[in-house]
């Protein structure tokens, strides 16, 4: 009888030599056909080690300036002659602040080059009146001001839009000053164009350390273009206007630029290219 054991042992020797048998053929097949190296389908990429910047944004907004072609600069012009005083009485009012409005005159937009006199108070009114001796028209010193035109006491405009600088709403203007509600939005309307006029004229090579981006509310520009009518406009100026971009010196509180719109991407360089104008 035949021990289990003893029989257990040379079963697990004979499969063990013959996993060493196997072995040692399939390292001799292995070198005899001599080593094989695997191609890669697709190259792994190379990692670089220099940091690469955000692409940031993957198209560019809408720009009309920087789609605008510069304009070539204007020749400077040199300021017309200064005409001399006729003999006789001698000048009293001051027209050194004033200038001619006619774009075909010589001295359009010159001051103080002695081309202006004063005529009175035509009619009995409350301006003065002043003529231009290059090209003798004449014209009330309200011209191209908000004022020209206006019928209202002056005193009445400045509290009227006073008041709407301060925040108070355009109905509640109209009622305070017994006015049309559509009249109080075309005074507003006019300050405006004239404000934005005196700012372009006036803010230029600025120095600033900081700015900093803030939003304000209007429908002005909407109602100028056509766009909106003016009952709609009084309707939505307390509701949901459109935004505006407001571009402001922190320390001072000056305001260098404003782009008005809707709230999209395309304001951002728009301001942008106002700022760096002034």
């Amino acid at each position: 009888m035949v021990d289990h054991l003893l029989f257990y042992d040379l079963l697990r020797i004979a499969l063990l030599w013959l996993g060493v048998s196997l072995y040692k053929r399939r390292a001799r097949n292995r070198a005899a056909t001599g080593p094989t190296t695997r191609k890669l389908v697709t190259p792994l990429p190379k990692h670089s080690r220099d940091l690469t910047p955000f692409p940031g944004l993957t198209h560019n907004p809408p720009c009309a300036t920087c789609q605008q072609v510069p304009a070539p600069a204007e020749p400077v012009s040199l300021p017309p002659p200064l005409l001399a005083i006729p003999q006789g009485r001698p000048r009293r009012v001051d027209t050194s602040g004033q200038c001619c409005p006619q774009p075909r005159c010589v001295s359009y937009g010159w001051v103080g080059r002695g081309n202006l006199r004063a005529t009175g108070y035509p009619n009995g009114g409350r301006w003065r009146q002043f003529q231009c001796l290059s090209c003798k028209p004449s014209f009330l010193e309200t011209h191209g001001t908000p004022l020209q035109g206006k019928r209202v006491p002056p005193a009445v405009l400045m509290w009227a839009v006073g008041a709407l600088a301060k925040g108070l709403g355009i109905r509640a203007v109209a009622r305070g000053f017994a006015v049309d509600p559509t009249t109080v939005l075309h005074w507003l309307t006019e300050v405006a164009d004239q404000a934005a006029a005196f700012s372009r004229s006036c803010l230029h090579d600025l120095r600033v350390t900081q700015v900093q981006w803030d939003e304000l509310f209007a429908l002005l520009r909407a109602v100028r273009a056509g766009e909106v009518s003016e009952g709609k406009a009084l309707s939505r100026l307390s509701r949901s206007p459109p935004w505006v971009g407001v571009a402001l010196d922190p320390v001072t509180q000056l305001r260098l630029a404003i782009a008005g719109g809707a709230r999209t991407l395309a304001i951002a360089p728009c301001l942008v290219h106002q700022v760096a104008q002034v």
